[in-house]
């Protein structure tokens, strides 16, 4: 490790993935938030996964467990022509039997977790404001998640020679290009305000779950995240708490400017504050 911090010796891998809709408008200007369904929070997170191969032989080794298992091989979810649980885990769609059998996995494997929640009341009240100033500006959810990677990444850029970062492909666009400006700007900006020197090499890789294992522990991690501040549930995420190295709630009113940030040395987010921040 030199003087300035910096590691010249090692790399390390990101997978990104969100949870969450960025969309506020509807047909005819809509706004999409009064909707029952609408999700209340934006939230982009990664882990920095410590041992890829090994995290990826332990998942497929689960994966094809359950697949022979005549407990679980007849669930609609796990048939191959589903193209679900079969060929990549993932929360939303796991059977709540299957989704167990991850999380009690996720807790012995080796990752960090990261994340950045943003409040889409508080992104709704920002767009209406720009309009105020600009009749012209028109918001788009690529805006949103592009910001919360620059938060997301503000800090993680700066020491190692070499960093991977695989991004859940979102639908069929290419964004490569556009997120590895943003995570350059987001580097530069950091670097000059810490006058630190580092030419760290910059690999981006847009991929999906079945492609990239880590993937999929990045989406149970949120999916726990999600149903914590969406649902009221919080077991999931504590069961996984001792994996987090950073959470930010952008928009938590008890917090400062910046918001809160939350670690796996404090406790776990309180449910029912977050509830009352929508009643």
């Amino acid at each position: 490790m030199s003087e300035t911090g910096i590691d010249s010796t090692k790399e390390t891998s990101y997978f990104v993935d969100e949870a969450g809709d960025g969309v506020l408008f509807g047909p005819k200007g809509r706004n999409r938030l009064n909707d029952e369904a609408a999700s209340k929070f934006f939230m982009l997170g990664m882990i920095e996964c410590l041992d890829e191969s090994a995290t990826t032989r332990k998942l497929e080794q689960l994966r094809h467990s359950l697949l022979s298992n005549p407990l679980y091989s007849t669930i609609p979810s796990v048939q191959p022509e589903a193209k679900k649980t079969a060929r990549a885990f993932h929360a939303k769609d796991d059977h709540p039997e299957i989704r167990a059998k991850v999380f009690e996995l996720l807790v012995e494997l080796d990752f960090k977790f990261f994340a950045v929640i943003k409040d889409m009341r508080k992104v709704l009240e920002y767009v209406e404001s720009r309009n105020r100033m600009d009749s012209d500006y028109r918001y788009h959810p690529n805006e949103l998640y592009d910001f919360t990677v620059r938060m997301l990444f503000k800090q993680r850029l700066h020491k190692l020679d070499r960093y991977r970062i695989c991004f859940a492909r979102r639908g069929k666009s290419d964004r490569t290009k556009a997120l590895k400006v943003e995570l350059l700007k987001t580097k530069q900006r950091f670097l000059s305000e810490r006058e630190i020197n580092h030419e760290g090499e910059l690999e981006i890789c847009p991929s999906y779950p079945w492609l990239s294992p880590c993937l999929q522990v990045a989406d149970y991690c949120l999916w726990a995240l999600q149903r914590c501040y969406e649902r009221g549930e919080s077991r999931f995420l504590r069961a996984i708490w001792h994996k987090v190295s950073l959470i930010i709630d952008a928009d938590d009113p008890d917090g400062k400017a910046y918001g809160t940030y939350l670690t796996r040395k404090a406790a776990p987010p309180d449910p029912q504050k977050i509830k009352n921040r929508w009643v």
